[in-house]
């Protein structure tokens, strides 16, 4: 908008101007959408993979509804003739040949977000769904350049038309680069499965290693994308949390639960087994953060990443309180008992292992993690909630709102809650 109006040219009434500059904002935040897909760490590395994804999702709605109302302003001013007067205008606009690329990307960009907000109920694998979102935003990239170039109302402007052909050509190649460019790369690194076994019920730990080398470099807490046993180029990989700790490298483990298209079949994964890893993604962990207490909350498989984390505070033998509140509905589900319990005698560490059906003479707390719950178990250690202490939290989604909830209104700051939701696929 700037450049426009710096530029000058085209001026126009009102309706015209509205719908120009609409436009404008919304173009640039689609194409702007291609850099806030989760894939380049340095876009989410330091505010997280929940705020980027939280952020990309706003943004689409944002952008959509410019874009939407961009056409239909054209025809306000015939609706002093009457509402039906608007109509023919409309009909003729969306029929015109030389508006055809801006209608047809207008649709699929429409196609697109619906698809995105309800692809869990679409009758669509992950993979046949992703591959469709990133051919359709090819597409509407590709298309809304050309209607801009060609129908603009600044097109005939050199320095703004050439500022949406460097953004296209941004987007585009960021589209390029994960789904080329990555593998590529990925394929100079090779991994290969040395363990698959049962940890909890419907628990799987899956270990991998490189090929060569020391793997890569991560921080406990964060996640990586995981393709095991196919080419480096195919979209079967899906995000999981590291639950190894970066003391034990070159060896990367996952906790994985048997649930959906590809997890239900992962007990059959066999050691050597070819995998790819893209990592290390997201910013839930306590590196580079200030923090003498910690809270560590997690849910079922939630707790993949804490366990990460715990592994590593052991290594650095840690000497500040830590709290752990790890919820299940059933005692088969906990992870890595023995373990914790291990850790809690090496470090300053309390243990609540919160069952909601527990086995009859369960000694440990009981119920969902609500706040009554949440505040009986930090106040175990010495009778106080402790709102400064920096808090953790991973696990399922009405589990996590609940418990940011309680945290609230136990008087913990937004500010001192790190989040990470299971929700990105």
């Amino acid at each position: 908008l700037l450049i426009a109006a710096l530029r000058g040219g085209a001026g126009g009434e009102f309706w015209r101007a509205l719908s120009s500059g609409l436009a404008m904002i919304g173009f640039a935040m689609v194409l702007a959408q291609f850099l806030l897909s989760g894939r380049f760490r340095r876009v989410s590395g330091r505010i997280g993979i929940d705020v980027t994804m939280r952020f990309h999702q706003l943004a689409a709605w944002v952008a959509l509804a410019f874009l939407l109302v961009h056409p239909l302003l054209y025809a306000v001013p015939a609706l002093a003739d009457g509402p039906g007067a608007a109509l023919p205008r409309l009909a003729g606009m969306f029929a015109s040949p030389g508006l055809r690329p801006g209608v047809v990307a207008w649709a699929v960009l429409v196609l697109l977000v619906l698809m995105a907000a309800w692809r869990d109920r679409l009758p669509l694998r992950y993979e046949g769904w992703r591959l469709t979102h990133g051919v359709g935003a090819a597409l509407v990239a590709a298309l809304g350049l050309h209607h801009t170039l060609g129908v603009g109302s600044h097109a005939q402007d050199p320095v703004l038309a050439g500022f949406w052909m460097v953004l296209t050509a941004v987007a585009l190649a960021s589209l390029a680069y994960v789904y080329l460019v990555k593998p590529l790369l990925k394929r100079r690194a090779p991994w290969r499965v040395t363990g698959n076994d049962k940890v909890a019920e419907r628990m799987w730990r899956v270990t991998v290693e490189p090929d060569a080398g020391h793997g890569f470099d991560f921080h406990a807490g964060q996640f990586a994308w995981l393709n095991l046993g196919h080419s480096p180029f195919n979209l079967v990989e899906h995000p999981f949390s590291i639950s190894s700790a970066p003391e034990q490298r070159p060896q990367v483990e996952f906790t994985i639960k048997q649930s959906g298209d590809f997890t239900n079949r992962i007990g059959e994964v066999e050691v050597g087994t070819r995998a790819w890893l893209d990592g290390p993604h997201g910013a839930f962990t306590v590196a580079g953060r200030d923090a003498t207490r910690l809270v560590l909350i997690g849910g079922g498989v939630g707790f993949a990443p804490v366990v990460g984390m715990l592994r590593s505070l052991r290594a650095q033998r840690w000497p500040h309180p830590v709290d752990v509140i790890y919820g299940n509905r059933l005692e088969g589900q906990i992870l890595y008992r023995e373990e914790l319990q291990a850790i809690a005698g090496e470090l300053d560490m309390r243990l609540h292992l919160v069952l909601s059906e527990p086995p009859p003479g369960w000694a440990g707390p009981t119920g969902v993690l609500d706040r009554e719950v949440i505040r009986a178990c930090l106040q175990a250690r010495d009778g106080q909630v402790h709102p400064e202490a920096l808090y953790f939290v991973c696990g399922p989604l009405p589990m996590m709102d609940v418990v940011e909830a309680a945290l609230s209104d136990l008087g913990v700051a937004d500010g001192n809650m790190v989040s990470e939701r299971f929700a990105y696929h």
